[in-house]
């Protein structure tokens, strides 16, 4: 009898116990870090493009070591409701976001069902490939079509899950050239998504925050898996504007194989091209990256890359190539 009693005290605190946290919701931390060292195999010339978003500005890619940044993302979700704070700090936040540096996204969500999701706030963007924190790309350096597109947005959107395979986002936004602050011009950018089994069609219209108003962006991010070990994946972006008589296309591929648990060897060519009142101006870059897995939360990233252009976008001549030692650390 005694036995039973005290087995009824402890199945009761466990369903008190159980109770109280799920009134707590739930807490997450999680993060990166990166840093780097790269060098130029012409004297006199910037490093590595793209280390950091501004391509074209040599003193952000020199030679020699660099910071990439810290972010430290906080989640909590207590029912159907949550809230994610991801602060990121260093040069490549500061670029990503020059008027809020220390603030990476800042949003509420609400489940409204299995299927929809309403978010509010400041998130990344759902455009494009790669995205701002280098353990999320598999190369270290950047792409032109990313230097290119929207990098957050501020506002509005709801994710809809028609099924496993099949998905649907609408967003109203901010031009994403105002992450933070006041929208004083009072316009708008609208945002739509489409993804089925791993390929997505993006769309962006309207402002763009920078005093252009009828910017349209369409994209196309997706890949396959050509074989166990081979992965490939395909960036295509197109945009457009009539107002600043401006447009830019481009695609870059990722062909990454995977030798090891330990061990994975990415390619990713890119060809680029912005046109300005009917002048052309092209770039290719060729980037070689491996990823070794030290530990499963630190990564190493060698990396050569080589960008050549004919119409002055490569900074101090027709050619740049760069290399490139990075190491990638996520909690």
């Amino acid at each position: 009898m005694k036995k039973i009693i005290l087995s009824l005290l402890f199945i009761s605190s466990l369903v008190v116990t159980a109770q109280e946290n799920e009134d707590k919701g739930t807490f997450t931390l999680s993060g990166t870090v990166d840093v780097y060292h790269t060098s130029n195999l012409k004297s006199n010339s910037p490093g590595s493009l793209g280390i950091l978003y501004s391509s074209d500005d040599p003193a952000a890619s020199a030679n020699g070591f660099g910071l990439g940044m810290v972010n430290t993302i906080f989640s909590y979700e207590k029912g159907k409701a949550g809230v994610v704070a991801d602060l990121a700090y260093g040069p490549r936040a500061k670029a990503a976001n020059a008027y809020e540096g220390a603030i990476n996204q800042l949003y509420a969500y609400y489940n409204a069902s299995d299927k929809v999701t309403l978010t509010l706030g400041q998130f990344n963007t759902f455009y494009g490939y790669e995205v701002i924190s280098p353990a999320g790309n598999f190369n270290y350096s950047v792409s032109y079509l990313f230097n290119a597109g929207p990098f957050s947005h501020t506002g509005f959107k709801l994710d809809y899950a028609a099924s496993e395979d099949l998905s649907f986002m609408f967003a109203v936004t901010n031009p994403h050239g105002i992450t933070s602050g006041a929208n004083i011009g009072n316009d708008y950018q609208l945002g739509f998504q489409t993804g089925y089994k791993g390929q997505y069609f993006n769309l962006a219209y309207g402002a763009d925050g920078f005093g252009t108003t009828d910017v349209l962006y369409l994209d196309y991010t997706g890949g396959f898996d050509v074989s166990e070990s081979f992965f490939l994946g395909i960036n295509a972006a197109y945009s457009n504007s009539d107002d600043a008589d401006y447009t830019y296309k481009g695609v870059a591929f990722y062909l990454q194989n995977t030798f090891s648990d330990k061990f994975s060897l990415g390619f990713r060519p890119e060809f680029f091209t912005t046109t300005t009142a009917d002048v052309d101006s092209s770039v290719s870059a060729f980037t070689l990256s491996g990823n070794y897995s030290l530990t499963g939360s630190l990564t190493i990233i060698p990396e050569v890359r080589y960008d050549t252009s004919d119409d002055g976008v490569v900074p101090f001549g027709k050619s740049v190539t760069g290399a490139t030692l990075a190491a990638v650390y996520s909690f």
